[in-house]
């Protein structure tokens, strides 16, 4: 009998194993992070009025928009819809010498700190009335500020841990027991970490790092380890023609230092005036200027961004998307909804959301063997409608 293939290794990822992650919104004073920030809050409240959630001045919660969410309405004549949501972060305005304490200095970078990925806006408009921190509108120059602080902390961070760790290894360790050597492949990592960022100045996302070197990076925090999508703020005219002098040269600076990374360009102007106009009054503006809004491809883009994923429930009480962190197992899913369910779980009853819509009912999906049974090692995938078995038998009563 030929051996068994060894299954592949499952990738860990960077960040926090969480399925509550916030995203912040970093950038120089005066580039429009505000006016975004608060442009966001107020669109976000979908045509149902959903109530939106202020957690305190500086963090709300904001709809993911999903055409989706109106097909189950109306298949299972549901209620209440209940989408998934983005946590949004507006953090201060970052200074040059941010990482030394100049300005907010230190408590920016905190905050920074506990977000799980970042909107870094930049500022590609002339404004008279907004004056630039730096005397001049030059957006490469402010990329190149912020990523230089990030960096510049993160070295602070590692060389921290190095000192740290070097404390617990004692002098003259053999390197023979587990745990020896458990702690000079743990520096290993660090070292490789704090070459990455000083010497080759690069961001700690952009490595090809094993689930070993994850496991080390993920507990500290650092800074340029989380994903970043860039959020250009040009004039209403600018966004609307799709012109601007600044966007190829921001363009090929994300590619040349954090290839992949998301470019999206925006208008905070005209974000902020659309924003407060009710639903109706915002389409016939956008018809009339032959413009789109940018904030639900920014919204979605950022919930992708921290590699979250969202399961449907659906029944006549409500349609509802439960998050997930993508790679997330079916008890684990389920537990999302109850505790309960997790620890009882028998089985998830899966069907994809394109089969539903594409054969018109669940009846129908069923009919055409497409309603699946699933077990614990089902990896939920983005769009499945599922429907849980579990079964809670309660501890006996002591005596």
């Amino acid at each position: 009998m030929p051996p068994k293939k060894a299954a592949a290794e499952e990738k860990i990822l960077l960040g926090r194993p969480s399925n509550n992650l916030k995203i912040g919104v970093v950038g120089l004073p005066n580039v429009g992070k505000s006016t975004f920030f608060n442009a966001i809050t107020n669109s976000s409240v979908p045509a149902e009025n959903f109530p939106f959630c202020t957690i305190d001045p500086e963090e709300s919660r904001v709809a993911v928009p999903d055409a989706r969410m109106d097909v189950l309405m109306d298949k299972f004549k549901s209620t209440n819809k209940i989408p998934a949501w983005l946590t949004v972060i507006d953090i201060a305005g970052l200074v040059k010498g941010a990482s030394a304490g100049e300005g907010l200095g230190n408590a920016f970078l905190s905050h920074v700190r506990a977000v799980d990925a970042i909107f870094h806006v930049c500022r590609a408009f002339e404004e008279v009335d907004v004056i630039h921190v730096d005397g001049e509108v030059n957006p490469i120059k402010d990329l190149e500020t912020i990523h230089h602080e990030l960096r510049l902390k993160d070295e602070e961070f590692i060389k921290g841990a190095i000192a740290d760790l070097k404390k617990t290894m004692g002098r003259g360790g053999s390197g023979t027991t587990a745990p020896e050597r458990a702690k000079q492949a743990e520096m290993a990592t660090l070292e490789k970490l704090l070459d990455y960022v000083t010497v080759q100045k690069k961001d700690i996302r952009c490595g090809d790092w094993n689930n070993k070197e994850v496991e080390v990076i993920n507990p500290l925090f650092l800074l340029t380890a989380k994903p970043v999508i860039y959020l250009v703020n040009l004039s209403e005219t600018d966004y609307l023609r799709k012109k601007n002098k600044w966007l190829p040269k921001i363009h090929a600076w994300v590619q040349e230092n954090n290839p992949g990374d998301l470019l999206i360009p925006f208008s905070g102007a005209l974000e902020s005036r659309i924003s407060e106009m009710s639903e109706e009054d915002r389409a016939e503006e956008l018809k009339k200027i032959n413009g789109t809004s940018a904030l639900p491809k920014i919204i979605v883009s950022g919930y992708n961004t921290l590699n979250l994923i969202y399961y449907f429930t659906a029944g006549p009480m409500e349609s509802r998307c439960w998050t997930v962190r993508k790679g997330t197992k079916a008890p684990q899913a389920a537990g999302v909804i109850h505790s309960d369910f997790e620890r009882g779980f028998i089985m998830a009853e899966v069907m994809r959301y394109d089969d539903l819509n594409e054969l018109g009912s669940e009846a129908a999906v069923k009919a055409a063997g497409k309603y699946m049974q699933k077990g614990r090692d089902y990896v939920v995938q983005d769009g499945d409608i599922i429907h849980f078995k579990f079964n809670v038998t309660d501890a006996p009563k002591k005596r």
